[in-house]
C-alpha cells in the first residue's frame, strides 16, 4: 500500500516545541521507526505550515494513493476548505492528533475534519500515527 502522512503547521517543531505535550521526539526520527514497523508498505510524508499547501497536497494525491494520515494541527478546528478538499478526494483520510485534544482548550474540541475523514485518533503521542497507518491497512 501507498499512504502518505501529512502534517501541519508547527508540527515541523516537533521535540523542539512545548515537549511536554508533544514529547521529545522530532518526527524525521519517528517516521523511520514507522516505516521499519511497516517495512511492506510504503510511507511517504509531506509538511506544510499553509493550509494552501496541505489542500494541493490531498488534490495532487486524493485519487492515486491507499491512504491519507492527516494531522492538519489548528487548521483542524478552523478549516472548511480543508474539510472540502478531503471530501473531493476518494483516498481514505484518518485524523491524527499526537495529544488528546478533547482535554486540552475548549477551542480544539471541535474539529470541522472529523465527520469527513475515515476516523479519528489521538491522544496516544507520536504512536497515533502507527495506530492510523494500521487502521488504513486494515480497511
Amino acid at each position: 500500500m501507498n499512504i502518505l502522512i501529512i502534517n501541519g503547521p508547527n508540527l515541523n517543531l516537533l521535540g523542539k516545541r512545548e515537549p511536554e505535550i508533544y514529547g521529545h521526539r522530532d518526527f524525521d526520527s519517528y517516521l523511520e521507526e514507522l516505516r521499519k514497523a511497516f517495512p511492506e508498505h510504503k510511507i511517504d510524508y509531506f509538511q506544510s505550515n499553509h493550509e494552501g499547501g496541505i489542500i494541493d497536497k490531498l488534490h495532487e494525491v486524493g485519487f492515486s494513493i491507499d491512504g491519507i494520515v492527516l494531522n492538519a494541527g489548528a487548521y483542524t478546528h478552523t478549516s472548511l476548505a480543508i474539510a472540502d478538499a478531503i471530501k473531493g478526494i476518494t483516498s481514505p483520510v484518518v485524523e491524527v492528533h499526537i495529544s488528546n485534544i478533547s482535554s486540552r482548550e475548549e477551542v480544539r474540541h471541535h474539529s470541522f475534519l472529523s465527520p469527513v475523514c475515515m476516523g479519528c485518533i489521538f491522544g496516544f503521542g507520536l504512536d497515533s500515527y502507527k495506530l492510523a497507518v494500521q487502521a488504513i491497512i486494515d480497511k
